[in-house]
């Protein structure tokens, strides 16, 4: 007659889960949240990227500009031989500067840029009157000059479209993270302990586009 396999294999897995669960030993159900994704220790993948940038091997600065290219738009246009702002340049920059609020302790610079039509030394000259238009709607917003910068020109040497003639994608304005306001990146100091502390808390936000009906029941048209 066979021997039973079903009580023994029950037997094996019990004794499994009876080691997983012996003193000295954690389980992924025990651990912190975010342990998993840690590959450094047992405390989360936020507290391996402190401690990166801490030491320097992540770049904050490059870490802080991608996140702000990623939530924006970081380039504006504007018309031949023009550093006026127009209403869609007005619309882009007034979402960077919503973004710019928020981080208080990044610095900020301006490129200006424009096509090939025209002299280079007037092209540069046009190129830093439009980052300064830029710097000027930043500043009407609220945001202090000292974390702007506007002195940086590429004129029509850096152009996306390569053509003699016109191109208003050449005729732009790009704004990028420059740098922290005043600590350097990789000292944890207060300013960027509320960084980190308020991006953390963002994480853990629920994002939901549900919306109640009419009168806060459901079924509302």
């Amino acid at each position: 007659m066979p021997t039973p396999r079903a009580p023994l294999a029950c037997l094996g897995l019990a004794a499994g889960l009876l080691a997983a669960c012996a003193p000295g030993q954690r389980s992924a159900f025990e651990s912190e949240a975010g342990a998993i994704a840690d590959s450094h220790g047992t405390f989360g993948a936020a507290t391996m990227h402190n401690t990166q940038c801490m030491t320097g091997e992540k770049d904050c600065v490059t870490a802080l500009a991608g996140k702000f290219a990623d939530s924006v738009e970081t380039t504006v246009n504007f018309d031949f031989d023009s550093a006026r702002l127009g209403p869609k340049a007005r619309a882009t920059l007034a979402r960077q500067a919503d973004f710019i609020r928020q981080f208080p302790e990044l610095r900020f610079r301006v490129y200006g840029h424009t096509d090939l039509v025209g002299t280079d030394a007037y092209n540069q000259s046009l190129g830093l009157r439009r980052a300064n238009a830029v710097v000027d709607f930043f500043a009407s917003q609220g945001i202090s000059r000292d974390r702007l910068e506007a002195v940086v020109s590429f004129g029509e040497r850096q152009p996306l479209i390569v053509t003699e003639g016109r191109e208003r994608r050449n005729r732009r304005t790009v704004t990028e993270v420059n740098g922290f306001y005043e600590r350097h990146p990789t000292v944890l100091d207060g300013r960027y302990a509320e960084v980190i502390y308020r991006e953390y808390v963002a994480s853990a936000e629920p994002q939901s586009d549900f919306e109640a009906g009419a009168g806060g029941g459901p079924g509302g048209q």
